[in-house]
């Protein structure tokens, strides 16, 4: 379940992964208009359980309004100097997100999915290093990208998207939507 991006935002999150893809190699970097803010990664699901989700998000978002967020800085899951997933920050609009996040969780706990184990960090996944390894030039260029801005978002409506994996990268595909009020 996911947040989806305007086009402006992406094209502003497009424009660093050009300047990152300078510096770092071997990473697997999220095609721009495949950019998006995950709540909930589900992992394999029968299509048959796909109105049973909807039904969790549309009860998740039950009663939330609409909120702006940013999408703020760069950095890297475990660290810039030992990056594994690098990824763009939300600044404002992270407690909302926090919430929204944890909302879906537990209606997803009420069709038996797991809870998710880790504190929920909102953030755009930007690209994944294939073989981890001590970079220098990639952590300088994701401590210099700490504070830049990379645009408004306003937060509307969650999205129930599959991904389709290919040897071109994921294909994302919408397959439900709902609305905060």
């Amino acid at each position: 379940m996911a947040i989806r991006l305007d086009e402006a935002v992406r094209a502003a999150l497009g424009a660093a992964i050009e300047g990152l893809r300078r510096v770092a190699r071997d990473v697997a970097w999220v095609a721009p208009e495949n950019l998006h803010l995950t709540l909930r990664f589900l992992g394999r699901v029968r299509e048959a359980r796909t109105p049973e989700l909807v039904v969790a998000l549309t009860r998740a978002t039950a009663g939330l309004t609409a909120f702006e967020a940013n999408v703020a800085g760069l950095g890297a899951y475990p660290s810039p100097a030992r990056a594994r997933v690098i990824w763009a920050g939300v600044g404002r609009g992270t407690d909302a997100l926090v919430e929204l996040a944890g909302r879906v969780d537990a209606a997803l706990a009420g069709l038996g999915f797991e809870r998710e184990p880790r504190a929920f960090s909102p953030h755009v996944t930007l690209g994944r290093v294939r073989v981890p390894r001590r970079d220098p030039a990639l952590a300088d260029a994701l401590l210099a990208g700490e504070g830049r801005e990379f645009g408004r978002l306003s937060v509307e409506r969650v999205t129930l998207m599959r991904s389709d994996l290919s040897s071109r990268g994921a294909r994302y595909t919408e397959l439900a939507a709902a609305r905060l009020a």
